[in-house]
């Protein structure tokens, strides 16, 4: 009976600390991140945030604030059903013609067919640097994990903590790498049916509107740089100042390592460093 009394006890206190952790995930959305695109398609509920999708428009939101080097993850839940023509956004940019940019991007299907995730990223304006993937696991029925981690050394994407992508800083064969542009953390759901699914072969069913994507709760551990106040390089640029450069993040462990080549031999399904009819001249990264 005792044990059962205590068991009671825990219960209810991690009740009530759940209810706490969602009451602060929910006020940490609303201090860290605005609406920036139809905010009436934007409903928060507890520490969800829920965008919509119809035929009149999608939706987004944007951090108050921009990061230079650190990780930002978020947990995402992506349209269920028939989703083709869809597109979910979680990605970091930089303003103006020449901004920096990483992007994670969820393009949808038909019913039973899976869901492709687009990396990319754009330095000093440029792109061009697509790979996609499948996933092992369903992104529509719960919550999984997307993270940016970036140092001075690389850039690593990851899913559920797996790196499926690496971009490693080479500017000794005259590659250019992301370290002079703060950038802010941005969500939308838009409609792509022009390239996102099959190339725009198949279209979005609007019968099935509004889709609906939900964003969990964010985890920013980051160099945060204000708009206008701070300057980016100062604050945040100088090498070995923050823990995302210590030596043990220098480079991928064994772990690591096995995972990557796990995920780019099975679930690799597009990398732009492989695709000779789209480039005369592969671009310096993918050369050896």
């Amino acid at each position: 009976m005792q044990n059962f009394t205590m068991l009671r006890i825990f219960l209810l206190s991690f009740s009530y600390l759940a209810m706490f952790l969602n009451v602060m995930a929910s006020a940490y959305f609303s201090e860290l991140f605005e609406p920036i695109w139809a905010p009436d398609h934007i409903t928060t509920q507890g520490d969800h945030v829920r965008l919509n999708l119809d035929s009149a428009t999608g939706c987004g939101f944007m951090s108050k604030n921009k990061y230079l080097f650190g990780k930002i993850s978020a947990q995402i839940k992506l349209v269920q059903g028939d989703s083709a023509g869809t597109v979910t956004a979680y990605y970091l940019t930089a303003d103006g013609p020449n901004h920096d940019e990483l992007d994670f991007e969820f393009l949808g299907n038909v019913s039973g067919e899976p869901y492709l995730v687009q990396t990319n990223l754009f330095v000093n304006g440029t792109g061009d640097r697509e790979q996609r993937h499948s996933l092992w696991f369903d992104p529509t029925t719960d919550f999984h994990n997307y993270t940016f981690f970036w140092n001075h050394h690389f850039i690593i994407f990851q899913v559920d903590q797996v790196p499926i992508r690496v971009f490693e800083k080479k500017e000794e064969m005259g590659v250019q790498f992301p370290k002079a542009q703060a950038m802010g953390i941005h969500g939308s759901l838009w409609n792509g049916d022009d390239w996102a699914t099959e190339g725009g072969r198949v279209k979005t069913n609007w019968s099935h509107s509004p889709f609906v994507v939900t964003f969990g709760s964010f985890e920013v551990d980051a160099c945060a740089v204000s708009s206008g106040i701070d300057d980016a390089v100062a604050k945040c640029g100088k090498p070995g100042k923050f823990w995302w450069d210590k030596s043990s993040n220098k480079k991928l462990d064994k772990n690591q390592r096995r995972q990557l080549k796990m995920v780019q031999d099975k679930y690799l399904v597009y990398d732009y460093c492989k695709d000779t009819a789209r480039f005369t001249q592969m671009p310096r990264e993918c050369q050896n």
